[in-house]
């Protein structure tokens, strides 16, 4: 069973940075999709930034964060990462971590609802 636990989350100004991580357990192939999507207060859950972990280099942003987020891999310690700076009060939601493992892995990872999903860290960004 894979299991996502995310952490990082917390209360910055806008212009500030924040770097949350995401600790994956319970697979061992090496073809998972990751990413990370946030879910603001009265609006539906948006996909932020996707990466293949066949192909680092297929990484996907929502055009709102691009130019400020970066998602990365450490495959060494099954960590996903999503550094954020320059932040604006916009960002504030509930962010959460989502894998697509195997059967459900399909490459290119784009920014779609993934189906293994963590409990969700809140970033707060204010003005």
């Amino acid at each position: 069973q894979v299991l996502l636990v995310e952490s990082g989350g917390g209360s910055v100004q806008s212009g500030g940075s924040l770097r949350l991580a995401c600790a994956i357990s319970g697979y061992t192939s090496v073809s998972i999709c990751m990413g990370w999507y946030r879910q603001a207060p009265g609006k539906e859950r948006e996909a932020v930034a996707t990466i293949d972990s066949e192909n680092v280099h297929r990484i996907m942003y929502a055009d709102s964060v691009k130019g400020r987020f970066t998602i990365s891999q450490d495959k060494d310690k099954n960590i996903l990462y999503l550094q954020m700076n320059a932040l604006k009060p916009e960002d504030t939601a509930m962010y959460y971590c989502a894998v697509d493992p195997p059967p459900y892995y399909s490459a290119g990872c784009g920014l779609y609802e993934y189906n293994v999903w963590g409990q969700g860290t809140q970033v707060t960004v204010s003005s």
